[in-house]
């Protein structure tokens, strides 16, 4: 066993002089990947594509129409954070954004402005804590890693309470004249004739599950794998 020991430090000293190193500095074994690191990545890229999809679908608000006979009683028509749907006298469902591109002005409610600036601004921070993320996959074990993961983990953190003040500041936007117009006696809270769409119901999953991002990015790092010596498994 002493002769088996002997010639493995030897194998090391040797590995150690061929790269140029100290016999003290030899490197360590370490983990390419990690589970939990690349789980992490994974879950912050689906969440980043779900806030992104959220975001640009004209389904927050909707109202399907009812039929009597051959004749349509109601409109079908939908709202979202920059998009509003109706369906044209030619049966066909069309979209528009609200007063054209570029036009954030025309948003017809300060709430909805408001909501979209917090939505669109918490998706973009998780968009690059997500590349971070990313980036930490072909970073090696250490305190650069660390802090990466750490600067991603806080960058979640503040993502999940930009978007959920944006998700309880839309439905302020329910009051206003647009709205109600389609909706009837709608109000803050109350959709009256409209009901959620899944554009909204989306939005709300997403930042649930982006809450446990952060918890994942303290337990990211790839640790180092020292080997156990031989004696104390004797």
């Amino acid at each position: 066993m002493h002769s088996l020991l002997g010639r493995q430090k030897k194998e090391e000293a040797g590995f150690g002089i061929a790269l140029g190193l100290p016999p003290g500095l030899l490197p360590h074994a370490a983990t390419m990947f990690s589970c939990v690191g690349c789980f992490w990545v994974l879950l912050s890229s689906a969440l980043v594509a779900v806030c992104s999809f959220s975001f640009i679908s004209p389904a927050w608000i909707v109202k399907d129409q009812l039929r009597t006979g051959q004749h349509h009683n109601k409109d079908s028509v939908s709202f979202g954070l920059l998009w509003h749907c109706s369906e044209s006298l030619d049966h066909m469902y069309r979209c528009y954004t609200f007063g054209g591109l570029g036009r954030f002005a025309e948003i017809p409610s300060s709430s909805w402005q408001t909501s979209a600036v917090l939505c669109s601004g918490g998706c973009a921070l998780l968009a690059v804590s997500s590349l971070l993320a990313i980036i930490t996959i072909f970073l090696p074990s250490g305190g650069c890693e660390r802090r990466v993961c750490t600067l991603a983990g806080y960058m979640q953190m503040a993502a999940v309470f930009i978007m959920a003040t944006g998700l309880l500041v839309y439905p302020f936007g329910l009051n206003s004249a647009l709205v109600r117009s389609f909706c009837g006696d709608s109000d803050i809270y109350y959709a009256g004739e409209c009901q959620i769409g899944w554009g909204y119901m989306l939005a709300i999953v997403g930042v649930m599950l982006t809450v446990f991002l952060p918890f994942f990015a303290k337990y990211a790092p790839k640790e180092q794998l020292s080997p156990t010596p031989l004696p104390t498994l004797l």
